[in-house]
Protein backbone atom coordinates (compact mmCIF):
# COMPACT_ATOMS: atom_id res chain seq x y z
CA UNK A 1 0.00 0.00 0.00
CA UNK A 2 2.99 2.28 0.73
CA UNK A 3 4.05 2.46 -2.76
CA UNK A 4 0.45 2.77 -4.24
CA UNK A 5 0.41 5.59 -1.63
CA UNK A 6 3.45 7.37 -3.17
CA UNK A 7 2.56 6.35 -6.67
CA UNK A 8 -0.98 8.06 -6.20
CA UNK A 9 0.80 10.88 -4.92
CA UNK A 10 3.06 11.39 -7.38
CA UNK A 11 -0.25 12.30 -9.99
CA UNK A 12 0.26 8.75 -11.13
CA UNK A 13 -2.82 6.42 -12.32
CA UNK A 14 -3.06 2.92 -11.55
CA UNK A 15 -3.24 0.05 -14.25
CA UNK A 16 -6.26 -1.87 -14.33
CA UNK A 17 -4.76 -5.06 -12.51
CA UNK A 18 -3.00 -2.62 -10.09
CA UNK A 19 -6.42 -1.67 -9.23
CA UNK A 20 -8.04 -5.41 -9.25
CA UNK A 21 -4.92 -6.09 -6.90
CA UNK A 22 -5.71 -3.26 -4.55
CA UNK A 23 -9.31 -3.44 -4.07
CA UNK A 24 -8.38 -7.77 -3.19
CA UNK A 25 -6.08 -6.04 -0.49
CA UNK A 26 -8.94 -3.77 0.64
CA UNK A 27 -11.96 -6.51 0.79
CA UNK A 28 -9.27 -9.04 2.34
CA UNK A 29 -8.68 -6.10 5.35
CA UNK A 30 -4.79 -5.85 4.37
CA UNK A 31 -4.45 -2.43 5.04
CA UNK A 32 -4.53 -0.44 8.39
CA UNK A 33 -7.80 1.61 8.51
CA UNK A 34 -5.51 4.94 7.95
CA UNK A 35 -4.07 3.87 5.05
CA UNK A 36 -7.44 2.79 3.49
CA UNK A 37 -8.42 6.40 4.26
CA UNK A 38 -5.39 8.15 2.47
CA UNK A 39 -5.93 6.01 -0.69
CA UNK A 40 -9.67 7.11 -0.55
CA UNK A 41 -9.02 10.58 -0.14
CA UNK A 42 -6.27 10.96 -2.28
CA UNK A 43 -8.72 8.79 -4.87
CA UNK A 44 -11.27 11.64 -4.18
CA UNK A 45 -9.17 14.32 -5.02
CA UNK A 46 -8.80 13.85 -9.29
CA UNK A 47 -10.59 11.67 -11.77
CA UNK A 48 -10.81 7.95 -11.78
CA UNK A 49 -9.57 6.82 -14.52
CA UNK A 50 -11.49 4.01 -16.76
CA UNK A 51 -8.54 1.16 -16.75
CA UNK A 52 -9.04 1.74 -12.41
CA UNK A 53 -12.54 1.64 -12.52
CA UNK A 54 -12.57 -1.38 -14.34
CA UNK A 55 -10.11 -3.34 -12.20
CA UNK A 56 -11.74 -1.97 -9.13
CA UNK A 57 -15.03 -3.53 -10.57
CA UNK A 58 -13.50 -6.99 -11.36
CA UNK A 59 -12.30 -7.19 -7.59
CA UNK A 60 -15.55 -6.55 -6.18
CA UNK A 61 -17.29 -8.71 -8.77
CA UNK A 62 -15.04 -11.83 -8.43
CA UNK A 63 -16.10 -11.24 -4.68
CA UNK A 64 -19.56 -11.25 -4.87
CA UNK A 65 -22.10 -14.06 -3.95
CA UNK A 66 -22.80 -14.94 -7.77
CA UNK A 67 -26.11 -15.10 -9.23
CA UNK A 68 -27.04 -16.16 -12.60
CA UNK A 69 -30.10 -14.75 -14.54
CA UNK A 70 -29.00 -14.20 -17.70
CA UNK A 71 -31.60 -16.56 -19.10
CA UNK A 72 -33.87 -13.87 -18.54
CA UNK A 73 -31.93 -11.09 -20.79
CA UNK A 74 -32.68 -8.44 -17.66
CA UNK A 75 -31.93 -4.73 -17.92
CA UNK A 76 -30.49 -2.67 -14.48
CA UNK A 77 -32.15 0.86 -13.90
CA UNK A 78 -30.30 2.73 -11.17
CA UNK A 79 -29.12 6.11 -10.40
CA UNK A 80 -25.71 7.45 -8.97
CA UNK A 81 -27.47 9.03 -6.34
CA UNK A 82 -26.02 11.97 -5.03
CA UNK A 83 -27.61 15.01 -6.66
CA UNK A 84 -29.26 16.13 -3.63
CA UNK A 85 -32.24 16.16 -4.78
CA UNK A 86 -33.93 13.95 -2.54
CA UNK A 87 -36.87 12.83 -5.39
CA UNK A 88 -39.48 9.69 -4.99
CA UNK A 89 -38.21 6.61 -5.80
CA UNK A 90 -38.09 7.29 -9.98
CA UNK A 91 -36.17 4.36 -11.29
CA UNK A 92 -37.69 1.61 -8.56
CA UNK A 93 -41.15 2.95 -9.96
CA UNK A 94 -39.94 2.69 -13.07
CA UNK A 95 -39.12 -1.17 -12.48
CA UNK A 96 -42.16 -2.42 -12.56
CA UNK A 97 -43.34 -0.13 -15.39
CA UNK A 98 -41.12 -2.03 -17.56
CA UNK A 99 -41.60 -5.72 -15.90
CA UNK A 100 -45.54 -4.70 -16.38
CA UNK A 101 -44.48 -3.89 -20.17
CA UNK A 102 -43.41 -7.54 -20.53
CA UNK A 103 -39.33 -6.96 -20.31
CA UNK A 104 -37.49 -8.40 -17.43
CA UNK A 105 -35.51 -6.03 -14.33
CA UNK A 106 -32.93 -7.35 -11.95
CA UNK A 107 -32.36 -4.02 -9.93
CA UNK A 108 -29.65 -4.17 -7.63
CA UNK A 109 -30.16 -1.40 -4.68
CA UNK A 110 -29.53 -0.39 -1.27
CA UNK A 111 -30.68 2.05 1.30
CA UNK A 112 -30.68 5.91 0.51
CA UNK A 113 -27.64 7.57 0.76
CA UNK A 114 -28.55 10.83 -0.14
CA UNK A 115 -31.85 10.60 0.01
CA UNK A 116 -34.83 9.80 2.37
CA UNK A 117 -35.97 6.80 0.76
CA UNK A 118 -33.72 4.38 -0.96
CA UNK A 119 -34.73 1.79 -3.33
CA UNK A 120 -34.26 -1.01 -0.24
CA UNK A 121 -35.90 1.80 2.10
CA UNK A 122 -39.09 1.68 -0.37
CA UNK A 123 -39.71 -2.14 -1.04
CA UNK A 124 -39.06 -2.70 2.57
CA UNK A 125 -41.40 -0.53 3.65
CA UNK A 126 -44.15 -2.81 1.87
CA UNK A 127 -42.72 -5.56 3.18
CA UNK A 128 -40.22 -7.20 1.19
CA UNK A 129 -37.77 -9.10 3.05
CA UNK A 130 -34.26 -9.16 1.02
CA UNK A 131 -32.93 -12.87 -0.03
CA UNK A 132 -30.12 -13.96 -1.80
CA UNK A 133 -30.75 -17.74 -2.44
CA UNK A 134 -30.61 -18.31 -6.23
CA UNK A 135 -34.25 -20.11 -6.84
CA UNK A 136 -35.95 -17.85 -4.86
CA UNK A 137 -34.49 -14.71 -7.25
CA UNK A 138 -35.34 -16.63 -10.12
CA UNK A 139 -38.84 -17.82 -9.34
CA UNK A 140 -39.52 -13.76 -8.19
CA UNK A 141 -38.11 -12.82 -11.78
CA UNK A 142 -40.31 -15.23 -13.62
CA UNK A 143 -43.71 -14.34 -12.06
CA UNK A 144 -43.64 -10.75 -11.40
CA UNK A 145 -40.78 -9.55 -13.80
CA UNK A 146 -38.15 -8.29 -11.00
CA UNK A 147 -35.59 -9.67 -8.89
CA UNK A 148 -34.46 -7.34 -6.26
CA UNK A 149 -30.58 -7.69 -5.18
CA UNK A 150 -30.18 -6.05 -2.17
CA UNK A 151 -26.43 -4.61 -2.09
CA UNK A 152 -25.56 -6.05 1.27
CA UNK A 153 -26.18 -9.59 1.13
CA UNK A 154 -24.16 -10.09 -2.29
CA UNK A 155 -21.07 -7.82 -1.81
CA UNK A 156 -19.31 -8.92 2.24
CA UNK A 157 -15.89 -7.46 0.87
CA UNK A 158 -17.78 -3.88 0.81
CA UNK A 159 -18.62 -4.47 4.76
CA UNK A 160 -14.47 -4.25 5.20
CA UNK A 161 -14.20 -0.74 4.26
CA UNK A 162 -17.49 0.40 5.46
CA UNK A 163 -16.22 1.90 8.82
CA UNK A 164 -13.68 3.91 7.06
CA UNK A 165 -16.35 5.14 4.52
CA UNK A 166 -18.95 6.29 7.28
CA UNK A 167 -15.82 8.01 8.96
CA UNK A 168 -14.66 10.29 6.45
CA UNK A 169 -18.24 11.33 4.83
CA UNK A 170 -17.68 12.17 1.41
CA UNK A 171 -18.42 10.58 -1.70
CA UNK A 172 -15.72 7.90 -2.44
CA UNK A 173 -14.75 5.76 -5.65
CA UNK A 174 -17.19 3.34 -4.18
CA UNK A 175 -20.05 5.49 -4.69
CA UNK A 176 -18.68 5.64 -8.67
CA UNK A 177 -18.89 1.38 -8.53
CA UNK A 178 -21.51 1.00 -7.01
CA UNK A 179 -24.13 1.28 -10.29
CA UNK A 180 -21.56 -1.06 -11.47
CA UNK A 181 -21.19 -4.00 -9.57
CA UNK A 182 -24.95 -5.86 -9.68
CA UNK A 183 -23.87 -9.76 -8.73
CA UNK A 184 -26.09 -11.08 -11.65
CA UNK A 185 -24.02 -8.76 -14.38
CA UNK A 186 -26.93 -8.11 -16.68
CA UNK A 187 -25.91 -7.20 -20.19
CA UNK A 188 -28.23 -4.24 -20.52
CA UNK A 189 -28.13 -1.00 -18.00
CA UNK A 190 -29.87 2.29 -18.13
CA UNK A 191 -27.93 4.66 -15.64
CA UNK A 192 -28.54 8.01 -14.68
CA UNK A 193 -25.96 10.42 -13.33
CA UNK A 194 -25.92 13.62 -12.11
CA UNK A 195 -23.39 15.23 -14.85
CA UNK A 196 -21.84 15.10 -17.06
CA UNK A 197 -18.56 14.46 -16.47
CA UNK A 198 -20.24 11.08 -14.75
CA UNK A 199 -21.64 10.73 -18.06
CA UNK A 200 -18.79 10.57 -19.71
CA UNK A 201 -16.71 8.13 -17.20
CA UNK A 202 -19.53 5.93 -17.29
CA UNK A 203 -20.16 5.54 -21.06
CA UNK A 204 -16.48 4.96 -21.60
CA UNK A 205 -16.81 1.80 -18.93
CA UNK A 206 -19.77 0.30 -20.79
CA UNK A 207 -17.70 0.65 -23.70
CA UNK A 208 -14.80 -1.11 -21.96
CA UNK A 209 -17.32 -3.60 -20.65
CA UNK A 210 -18.92 -4.47 -23.88
CA UNK A 211 -22.50 -3.81 -22.03
CA UNK A 212 -25.47 -2.39 -24.01
CA UNK A 213 -25.93 1.07 -21.95
CA UNK A 214 -28.13 3.96 -22.03
CA UNK A 215 -26.58 6.85 -19.24
CA UNK A 216 -29.16 9.46 -18.87
CA UNK A 217 -28.58 13.18 -17.09
CA UNK A 218 -31.17 15.98 -16.34
CA UNK A 219 -29.07 19.11 -17.40
CA UNK A 220 -30.60 21.19 -14.28
CA UNK A 221 -28.59 17.90 -12.17
CA UNK A 222 -30.94 15.16 -11.59
CA UNK A 223 -29.19 11.63 -11.75
CA UNK A 224 -32.32 10.47 -14.06
CA UNK A 225 -35.31 12.09 -16.60
CA UNK A 226 -36.60 14.57 -14.53
CA UNK A 227 -38.22 16.36 -16.98
CA UNK A 228 -37.78 19.65 -14.68
CA UNK A 229 -35.28 20.98 -17.52
CA UNK A 230 -33.69 18.85 -21.17
CA UNK A 231 -32.41 15.73 -20.59
CA UNK A 232 -28.77 13.90 -22.57
CA UNK A 233 -28.97 10.40 -23.68
CA UNK A 234 -25.91 8.69 -24.24
CA UNK A 235 -26.22 4.95 -25.72
CA UNK A 236 -23.58 2.90 -27.90
CA UNK A 237 -25.36 4.85 -31.38
CA UNK A 238 -26.74 8.16 -29.84
CA UNK A 239 -25.54 11.26 -28.06
CA UNK A 240 -28.41 13.70 -28.06
CA UNK A 241 -30.70 16.18 -26.05
CA UNK A 242 -34.21 16.18 -25.51
CA UNK A 243 -37.00 18.89 -24.90
CA UNK A 244 -39.67 16.74 -22.67
CA UNK A 245 -42.51 18.78 -24.84
CA UNK A 246 -40.89 16.84 -28.28
CA UNK A 247 -41.57 13.67 -26.43
CA UNK A 248 -45.31 15.09 -25.72
CA UNK A 249 -44.72 15.50 -22.08
CA UNK A 250 -44.90 18.53 -19.83
CA UNK A 251 -41.94 20.15 -17.76
CA UNK A 252 -41.94 19.61 -14.19
CA UNK A 253 -41.30 21.62 -11.37
CA UNK A 254 -38.65 20.44 -9.16
CA UNK A 255 -41.41 20.75 -5.92
CA UNK A 256 -43.54 18.33 -8.33
CA UNK A 257 -40.62 15.42 -7.48
CA UNK A 258 -39.81 15.47 -4.22
CA UNK A 259 -39.78 12.57 -2.24
CA UNK A 260 -41.08 13.87 1.33
CA UNK A 261 -39.44 14.35 4.19
CA UNK A 262 -39.88 10.65 5.49
CA UNK A 263 -39.92 6.70 4.06
CA UNK A 264 -43.64 6.99 4.57
CA UNK A 265 -44.40 10.38 2.10
CA UNK A 266 -41.72 8.55 -0.35
CA UNK A 267 -43.91 5.20 -0.66
CA UNK A 268 -47.10 6.87 -0.28
CA UNK A 269 -45.90 8.46 -3.99
CA UNK A 270 -44.91 5.50 -5.09
CA UNK A 271 -47.75 3.72 -4.11
CA UNK A 272 -50.01 6.85 -5.92
CA UNK A 273 -47.63 6.46 -9.26
CA UNK A 274 -48.60 2.48 -9.94
CA UNK A 275 -52.22 3.13 -8.66
CA UNK A 276 -52.72 6.17 -11.16
CA UNK A 277 -53.37 8.43 -8.37
CA UNK A 278 -50.29 10.09 -8.29
CA UNK A 279 -49.53 13.62 -9.96
CA UNK A 280 -49.29 14.09 -13.80
CA UNK A 281 -45.46 15.58 -13.20
CA UNK A 282 -44.88 12.35 -11.05
CA UNK A 283 -46.47 10.11 -13.37
CA UNK A 284 -44.75 11.71 -16.95
CA UNK A 285 -41.56 11.31 -15.02
CA UNK A 286 -41.85 7.90 -14.30
CA UNK A 287 -43.11 7.24 -17.86
CA UNK A 288 -40.07 8.98 -19.36
CA UNK A 289 -37.43 6.81 -17.24
CA UNK A 290 -39.62 3.56 -17.96
CA UNK A 291 -39.73 4.52 -22.06
CA UNK A 292 -35.65 5.06 -22.16
CA UNK A 293 -35.32 1.72 -20.18
CA UNK A 294 -37.58 0.04 -22.75
CA UNK A 295 -35.29 1.87 -25.82
CA UNK A 296 -31.98 0.13 -23.98
CA UNK A 297 -33.64 -3.17 -24.01
CA UNK A 298 -35.02 -2.59 -27.54
CA UNK A 299 -32.96 -0.10 -29.31
CA UNK A 300 -35.05 -0.57 -32.40
CA UNK A 301 -38.18 1.46 -30.91
CA UNK A 302 -38.84 4.80 -30.71
CA UNK A 303 -39.36 6.89 -27.61
CA UNK A 304 -43.04 7.44 -28.60
CA UNK A 305 -43.41 3.71 -29.16
CA UNK A 306 -41.69 3.23 -25.97
CA UNK A 307 -43.77 5.88 -24.02
CA UNK A 308 -46.72 4.17 -25.30
CA UNK A 309 -45.92 0.81 -24.03
CA UNK A 310 -44.85 2.44 -20.23
CA UNK A 311 -48.61 4.43 -20.28
CA UNK A 312 -50.00 0.92 -21.43
CA UNK A 313 -48.14 -1.01 -17.82
CA UNK A 314 -49.93 1.77 -15.78
CA UNK A 315 -52.98 2.59 -16.94
CA UNK A 316 -53.97 -1.10 -17.58
CA UNK A 317 -52.87 -1.94 -14.19
CA UNK A 318 -49.87 -4.03 -15.10
CA UNK A 319 -47.08 -2.20 -13.44
CA UNK A 320 -49.36 -2.58 -10.05
CA UNK A 321 -50.09 -6.64 -10.66
CA UNK A 322 -46.20 -6.63 -11.22
CA UNK A 323 -45.49 -5.09 -7.77
CA UNK A 324 -48.00 -6.59 -6.36
CA UNK A 325 -46.79 -9.78 -6.98
CA UNK A 326 -43.12 -8.93 -6.44
CA UNK A 327 -44.57 -7.96 -3.05
CA UNK A 328 -46.47 -11.44 -2.40
CA UNK A 329 -43.11 -13.68 -3.30
CA UNK A 330 -40.74 -11.43 -1.17
CA UNK A 331 -42.41 -11.64 1.66
CA UNK A 332 -40.35 -12.97 4.96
Amino acid sequence: MKTILQQLFSHQTLTADEAYQLMGGLAEKRYPEVQVAALLAVLAMRPVTVEEIAGFRRALIERANPIDLSDYAPIDIVGTGGDGKNTFNISTCSCFVVAGAGYRVAKHGNYGATSVSGASTVLERHGVAFSSPPDRLRRSIEQSGVAYLHAPLFHPALAAVGSVRRALQFKTVFNLLGPLVNPCRPACQLLGVANLSQMRLYARIFEHLGLDYAVVNSLDGYDEISLTSEFKVMTRNLEKIYRPAELGLDYAAPKDLFGGKTSDEAAAIFDAVLNGTSTTAQRQCVKANSAMAICTLRPEKSMAEALDEAEESLAGGRALACFKKFVELNQA
